[in-house]
């Protein structure tokens, strides 16, 4: 019996994905549930796995856009399992081995269709070359045995950086699916919202003390899970947004949509790229709440594992740059939200402390808005109530208990 596979939908909006590898070759037996192809949606890259056990026949190449619904490889599951004998995809392999050296011999020939220099140029010629900060070696000689003349150092031209012995290869290749829709959304971004970004900077000093004083504690109680700067900005931020609902709203034709839930996009590094997952009404939870969270998007992200479903919403983004070692950045939006608070790395710098000079682990904060919906008022007042969140965890995000807060 022949099966047929189809593309299945990834998600409702989803019609069309692209074939991005296949993981098995043409002729290969494979077992029911086996990962055959990766495929690449405009959101997310997903896993295609063999719905029986049989020999498989591709239908559609790498690169390939398929339309969801649409046939990608028949399986024969009347086909028994190779046993003892090399798979058919190994002996189709060895095939283009011969052929490889059928076309590669031909490449050498064609090297010495230019004769450059092979004996010293005339001393009028190396004058003249040298006024030019021309190399011999750089140029065509005309005069006998390929010896430069002085018509030939005259009529050189300088080189802008002409290359000495290193490679100057390229490669072209196709952007994938996901990454094409990136940059169509933060073209459309840049191109379809009044975009500005307001700063300031935050003393870190009393989030390290917090952290120095009970990160070890945090991670015994809850299994392994770290303390790290991103709860506490996810806190700050939700707090942020209860006192600012402006920026926790959407831009629709003629409407506003404002949402009294904190869905907080991450951004998160994976594979294959970027990947944005939304930690679900993070207003409601707990540090170690958003700390488990974020870290199960995380591995999912590493693995390949991130569904459409985990990325889809979200009313707010936080990215961190700082991980990467960017100071400072002007993030984009992630439409169709209205905002994007940018993380930098933390570095000493001495600063003003009540009237004395102190040095103090300082991050700049970065708020991208969009200006059609969001006031400079409520632009700069969220992000001061972020700054001020931050410099005072203890009393504006732990009710003055860091034990309880922290649930230890």
């Amino acid at each position: 019996m022949i099966l047929e596979m189809k593309v299945p939908s990834p998600g409702e909006s989803i019609k069309e994905v692209e074939i991005a590898t296949w993981l098995v070759k043409d002729g290969d037996y494979v077992e029911k549930d086996q990962a055959i192809a990766e495929v690449d949606s405009d959101k997310a890259t997903l896993e295609l796995p063999a719905e029986a056990s049989g020999i498989i026949t591709l239908k559609a190449e790498e690169g390939d856009a398929v339309a969801v619904g649409a046939v990608v490889c028949l399986i024969d599951t009347s086909a028994a399992k190779p046993s003892g004998a090399a798979p058919v995809a190994e002996v189709k392999a060895e095939a283009p081995k011969v052929e490889e050296k059928k076309v590669e011999a031909p490449k050498a020939a064609p090297v010495a269709e230019k004769t450059y220099a092979t004996q010293a140029p005339s001393p009028a010629a190396r004058k003249i070359l040298d006024e030019k900060n021309i190399q011999p070696t750089d140029i065509v000689g005309t005069g006998k045995g390929g010896r430069i003349t002085k018509d030939d150092a005259v009529n050189a031209t300088p080189s802008m950086g002409t290359p000495t012995g290193g490679t100057r290869g390229s490669e072209r290749t196709k952007l994938s699916m996901l990454r094409r829709k990136v940059a169509e959304r933060l073209v459309a971004a840049k191109n379809e919202t009044a975009m500005l970004t307001t700063f300031n900077e935050v003393n870190m000093t009393p989030i390290n003390m917090i952290r120095n004083e009970y990160k070890d504690a945090f991670k015994a109680k809850h299994g392994g899970l770290g303390l790290g700067y991103m709860s506490f900005f996810t806190k700050a931020v939700t707090r942020a947004l209860a006192l600012f609902p402006d920026v926790n709203s959407m831009i629709d034709g003629d409407f506003k949509t404002s949402y009294d839930f904190c869905d907080i996009s991450i951004a998160v590094s994976g594979p294959k790229g970027l990947m944005v997952p939304v930690v679900r009404n993070a207003e409601l939870l707990t540090f170690r709440g958003v700390e488990a969270e974020i870290k199960r998007l995380a591995i999912k992200s590493r693995d390949g594992q991130i569904t459409v479903d985990d990325m889809t919403g979200g009313t707010f983004t936080i990215t961190n740059g700082g991980v990467f070692g960017s100071m400072l950045s002007t993030p984009i939006i992630n439409p169709p939200q209205s905002g994007i608070l940018g993380m930098h790395n933390i570095i000493e710098r001495p600063i003003a402390v009540n009237g004395k000079v102190e040095i103090h682990p300082m991050m700049y904060v970065a708020l991208s808005y969009d200006h059609r919906i969001i006031d400079g008022r409520e632009s700069v007042g969220f992000l001061v109530a972020v700054k001020e969140a931050l410099e005072n965890p203890l009393e504006l995000l732990m009710n003055g208990d860091a034990k309880k807060a922290l649930e230890l």
